[in-house]
């Protein structure tokens, strides 16, 4: 049982820094643990802020951050060695955005191999951050991942969160990916991946008016928001539907 963490677990906010999981949030993870033999939270966001708010948890929970290059293991954040080299150019990335957008309400985080802009307390920024996105990804051979009034430079080492998927459902009958951006499609085409080989997958879209289209239309099961993606996993955790 795998989900996103930003408009799944925790509701959308103009500041990323204040992002927290809804009420209820931790109870449930802990009671799908005690369910399901691997449950994992799969997020952009960095281990460490996935530990800070769902470390509580406990060690049964995997903590999976920056789209699989980062990840939680006996208490300390590992990271995927193939984006070592790509720090530099993340670096350099860094460097020019707060040049960039100094003064600005464009928010700039940074992930260490990874830099992430977001334009959502800016929405007149968004055109220049783009631009600005796109010559700094020619520049540095970074990849771009759109997000939801953002954009990610990522190193290219073919890790995300469908990887990620493939890694924790390996050995499952069963997997479901619970998600709400273009980030999580990789998710999706994991599980297609993984249906073919034999295993039973269920895609579920967490859908608004931001969300990509082809979320909802690659979806086995559709819900409104992080508030009805809490109660789907409430649900689960009971036991509804059968084992």
């Amino acid at each position: 049982m795998l989900t996103d963490f930003d408009g799944t677990l925790a509701p959308i906010v103009a500041d990323p820094d204040r992002a927290a999981p809804l009420p209820g949030v931790p109870e449930v993870l802990a009671a799908l643990t005690g369910r399901f033999g691997v449950v994992g939270v799969i997020s952009g966001r960095p281990a460490a802020f996935l530990a800070r708010h769902l470390g509580a948890v406990g060690p049964t929970l995997r903590l999976v951050g920056v789209y699989g290059l980062e990840w939680v293991e006996d208490g300390a954040v590992r990271h995927a060695p193939e984006a070592a080299p790509w720090r530099a150019a993340a670096g350099e990335v860094l460097e020019a955005a707060r040049a960039a957008f100094a003064g600005s309400a464009v928010g700039i985080e940074d992930k260490g191999a990874s830099v992430t802009l977001h334009w959502r307390r800016a929405p007149e920024a968004g055109e220049r951050v783009r631009a600005f996105a796109a010559e700094w990804a020619g520049r540095t051979g970074l990849a771009l991942e759109p997000g939801r009034r953002a954009v990610e430079f990522r190193p290219p080492v073919g890790i995300d969160k469908g990887s990620a998927v493939e890694g924790l459902a390996r050995g499952c009958a069963a997997a479901c990916f619970v998600g709400d951006d273009a980030g999580d499609l990789a998710a999706f085409a994991a599980l297609d991946r993984l249906r073919a080989s034999g295993t039973r997958g269920v895609k579920v879209a967490v859908a608004d008016v931001e969300s990509p289209p082809a979320l909802a239309r690659q979806a086995d099961v559709v819900v409104p928001g992080p508030v009805a993606a809490l109660g789907l996993l409430e649900a689960l955790a009971a036991g509804a539907g059968g084992p």
